[in-house]
């Protein structure tokens, strides 16, 4: 498990790296994940294998809103001061995502026939 969570870490961290030297406007957890799934395609191992990793985590997933939570309460003047963009971002964003997704399952859904 250890293991596992080192290659997960190295990704983020690598991703962070390549954000740093190239200014892509990405955030570095992006590029990490894409690391992940390419050199996953590339070994051709299944997601399997990260999987006591990914549960262990995700059984804590809750800790890992305190940082967030904790930068909001923060800039509590800048969330006042751009509230009313913050929350049509929000709103706007979710139900394109909506969008998406129901559109995905409707695609993948015609093709699995």
């Amino acid at each position: 498990m250890l293991a596992h969570i080192t290659i997960l870490l190295g990704c983020q961290l690598a991703g962070e790296a390549i954000v740093l030297l190239t200014d892509v406007p990405l955030p570095g957890p992006v590029i990490g994940m894409v690391l992940l799934f390419a050199g996953l395609v590339i070994r051709g191992r299944e997601l399997g294998a990260f999987g006591d990793s990914a549960r262990a985590l995700l059984s804590h997933l809750s800790l890992l809103f305190v940082p967030a939570g904790v930068g909001v309460s923060v800039h509590l003047a800048l969330v006042a001061r751009d509230g009313l963009a913050i929350g049509a971002a929000l709103v706007i964003s979710t139900i394109v995502t909506i969008a998406v997704t129901a559109l995905a399952m409707v695609w993948l859904d015609a093709n699995k026939r």
